[in-house]
């Protein structure tokens, strides 16, 4: 948790959605996957996510279907709790409270009303000892229930959910670890263990990586290291089990999938191929090739028709029957580092950075979803150990997204460096990046930052390297076509032959400050004239950072000596300075604050500030582990109304960083929680009415306007002119995705009746309206008594010494009640009394 309640550090956009083996619906409709604190549903047609089962409060650790309920699926989590989500409408059910982490679940339909997870030998996350419990689940009617009724079933097991399974219909569970299989049988209650030498041929590497049971027969087929597969027999005798091998993959066999009826095996790993072995004809296997990464998981439906990869590089393959790719679901792709920092671009407010080799991905996110892949080096990658090949290594924007930068470089051994200056130019029509200016060996060594001015006057970039030279590279044409626009260096600067670090421009593009080694430079863009130089503690400059709004006189660095040191422009000298060691420094461009990231006894904190201010806005103390090297504030859709103090930095902007693990972290605050479970669609169905697909739709504006028509009646006051109310309905089925909504010769008809009066309401409504018609000529003469009556009373009130003053006017309620009784026919009265 953090320092205040009201916010926490939460996975949310851009998580690992290969993390854990996907689930397909029983129809092949759905996909579900976890996706950092939440369950993720992918229409399996269309690609996109249906809805974002959130309840989670740490990682979700596995999925599973409930064998009882074909539209409910368990989810397991870090957080000791299980979940049961009814995922066609996005519900959670019931949350069951286990108490220890969970790593991993399994189902099984014989063992009705239990679950089994892996949680740790000792109540702790960091225990490196893990056995497989049954769960019992109580049936409760609460929505959140203690199930403490926990039986051990196997002991030191793998947390990996790939090293366990359950075979001939749950009758046995078989569990891999290091070189030892365990298969344990229930209604022996017996296990049984099998070991393998660690090899003694050369390249031999005889460790399991992963099993899966056969759903019909007794056979366990493990993966290895080593790259083979071995289907085991007879494994109910300890001395007389048998296997057979398999060997096709060159690199480790990464997961393991029988198909439901058990007649196929398919197999993945590092080649990006997805291998279909024959069951009964080993020798034969087809083959699915250039899947583009690595996988790590299978799925497959229960009907056999749909086969599921997950990708090392967070992809999720969706296939036909292992004949061709139907559809690709990319989340954020994370290589080993973000050489090019992380940038958002300011016509998408996309999140760019590295994406597969070569490449910029621009991801939402917003959405969580990749929009485009950008291809910068344009080679065809080679993927073998040890070769060289061109990688982006810096990336930048210009203030309005029409131009990006990008430094691409290759060191081959016994050579010198290659770097490539590419600039691109934003084309409307294909709404994508187009090269413009190549330039090559832009500096003579390693490019360490480079900068765009947001200056509106010129477009001018600026480029430093350990050359001990910082260039400024101008845009020679200022059209708006941009065609025969074309960049040159404009200037080259140094300062003492002191190799620079980095640069920063001011808000409005008039100042440069580069840091030469321990010394701040300061330089106007308009002449190139060193404007002065600031002195700081000793220890070499590692970051700059102006301030924005009114904080822009102030200039920010910090130091390798762990110093964070601000400088006031306008007087040259250096306003404060504190000892810190600041790893990373982020200004948000839409509000004077500033982030630090600090690094101490192996974590990371967090300070939020404005340079003018003494007191920090905000302080969390070991954020996560590890340094954290890499930040960006992303501006809001629509902006927070937090009236706390400690959570107004955050009204503007939203706090995304990456942890050494490569998880993209943000800030959740509570009024940002409670808006988007507002915003969540919670099915809430009138018992008296009878459910429609058309009803789960508009049923709510009709009770919101049944609402406003009864307090219209109570509060006459309230009485006023309605705006049109059906535009939110409409609106809410216009936007609904189309994989969702019925057919719609379905929807028509009830759409038509829902406009239509019913004829018991439309008889209610015709009397008063022909009584109104035949008395039209008689209306004024009523309205006339009426005012009379109303000067009669109002004149007795005024002359009349005993009477009270300001006696209350009729309302338009009334008036027409008394037109409508004058009007009665009282002739039966009279029949009455001369009788």
């Amino acid at each position: 948790m953090v320092a205040h309640a009201e916010i926490r550090v939460v996975h949310r956009g851009g998580s690992k959605i290969n993390f854990r083996e996907p689930v397909i619906t029983n129809d092949s409709r759905f996909l579900l996957c976890a996706s950092g604190e939440s369950v993720k549903v992918y229409s399996s047609s269309s690609e996109e996510c249906v809805h974002d089962l959130q309840g989670h409060t740490d990682l979700v650790s596995g999925i599973a279907r409930n064998p009882s309920n074909h539209l409910q699926v368990y989810s397991c989590s870090a957080d000791g709790t299980v979940r049961l989500w009814d995922f066609t409408d996005g519900i959670l059910i019931k949350t069951f409270i286990i108490g220890y982490p969970i790593y991993s679940i399994y189902v099984s339909e014989k063992h009705g009303g239990v679950v089994f997870v892996v949680v740790p030998m000792a109540n702790d996350k960091s225990s490196e000892l893990f056995q497989l419990v049954a769960v019992h689940l109580p049936r409760s009617g609460d929505q959140e229930v203690e199930a403490r009724e926990l039986s051990a079933v196997l002991c030191d097991v793998s947390p990996s959910p790939g090293a366990a399974s359950f075979g001939r219909e749950g009758e046995y569970v078989a569990a891999a670890k290091g070189l030892q299989l365990e298969v344990f049988f229930f209604k022996k209650q017996k296990p049984y263990r099998f070991f393998l030498k660690p090899g003694i041929k050369k390249g031999s590497k005889n460790a399991f990586t992963c099993v899966s049971c056969h759903p019909k027969e007794d056979c366990i087929a493990t993966g290895h290291a080593d790259g083979k597969i071995r289907l085991w027999r007879n494994f109910n005798q300890k001395k007389e089990y048998t296997y057979s091998t398999l060997h096709w993959h060159h690199g480790a066999v990464n997961t393991l999938q029988f198909t439901p009826e058990g007649t196929n095996l398919l197999s993945g790993g590092i080649e990006s191929v997805l291998v279909q072995w024959r069951y009964t004809q080993e020798n034969q296997k087809d083959f699915l090739p250039r899947l583009g990464a690595a996988i790590t998981h299978i799925a497959v439906s229960p009907d056999g028709s749909l086969f599921c990869t997950s990708h090392s590089d967070n992809k999720i393959t969706i296939i036909q029957s292992c004949v061709k790719v139907s559809a690709i679901i990319q989340g954020l792709v994370k290589s080993e580092g973000v050489r090019t920092d992380l940038m958002i671009d300011p016509r998408s407010k996309a999140l760019v950075l590295n994406g597969k080799p070569g490449h910029l991905q621009f991801y939402s996110l917003h959405r969580d979803k990749q929009l485009y892949n950008l291809d910068i080096v344009q080679q065809e990658y080679i993927n073998e150990e040890g070769l060289d090949q061109f990688e982006v290594v810096k990336a930048a924007f210009d203030a309005h997204g029409d131009w990006l930068a990008t430094v691409e470089e290759r060191r081959q051994k016994g050579s010198e460096l290659e770097i490539n200056l590419k600039l691109w130019a934003y084309d409307e029509q294909t709404q994508s990046f187009v090269l413009n200016t190549t330039v090559t060996a832009p500096h003579e060594d390693q490019i360490t930052a480079m900068c765009f001015s947001p200056s509106p006057e010129t477009t001018m970039l600026v480029t430093i390297s350990f050359d001990g030279h910082f260039k400024a590279w101008l845009l020679a044409d200022h059209s708006d076509t941009k065609e025969g626009a074309s960049w040159s260096c404009d200037f080259v600067g140094g300062y003492h032959l002191l190799k620079p670090g980095c640069c920063c421009f001011s808000a409005d593009g008039s100042l440069l400050a580069v840091g030469f080694q321990e010394v701040v430079t300061v330089w106007s863009p308009s002449s190139w004239e060193l404007l002065t130089t600031l002195s700081q503690p000793p220890g070499a400059i590692r970051d700059l950072c102006f301030g924005r709004l009114s904080c822009s006189k102030y200039l920010l660095g910090t130091s390798t000596k762990n110093q964070l040191c601000c400088w006031n422009i306008l007087t040259c000298s250096l306003e404060w300075s504190t000892p810190m060691d600041v790893s990373l420094l982020q200004a948000d461009p839409l509000s004077e604050n500033i982030a630090a990231f600090c690094s101490q006894s192996g974590c990371s904190d967090l300070f939020v500030f404005k340079p003018g201010e003494p007191r920090p806005l905000y302080s969390q103390r070991a954020l996560c582990t590890g340094k954290v090297q890499h930040a960006i504030f992303a501006p809001r859709d629509q902006m927070l109304e937090s009236c706390e103090e400690h959570a107004q930095w955050l009204n503007r902007s939203q706090l995304y960083f990456l942890t050494q693990h490569m998880d993209l972290m943000t800030f959740s605050t509570k009024t940002e929680e409670d808006r988007l479970l507002a915003s969540s669609k919670r099915l809430m169905v009138d018992n008296s009415v009878a459910v429609t697909p058309f009803y789960l739709l508009l049923g709510k504006h009709r009770l919101q306007q049944q609402q406003q028509q009864q307090e219209a009646l109570t509060n006459p006051m309230a009485e006023r002119i309605q705006l049109p109310q059906g535009s939110i309905a409409i609106k809410e089925l216009l936007y609904t995705p189309a994989h969702v909504l019925p057919s719609a010769s379905f929807l028509c008809s009830m759409f038509v009746r829902s406009l239509l009066i019913s004829s018991s309401s439309a008889r209610e409504e015709k009397e008063p309206v022909e009584e109104e018609m035949e008395s039209e000529e008689e209306d004024s003469e009523g309205e006339a008594e009426l005012r009379d009556a109303r000067q009669d009373l109002e004149g007795s009130a005024a002359w009349g010494p005993g009477e009270e003053l300001g006696t209350p006017a009729l309302t338009k309620a009334q008036e027409r009640e008394l037109r409508r009784v004058k009007h009665f026919d009282h002739s039966w009265l009279s029949s009455l009394l001369e009788c």
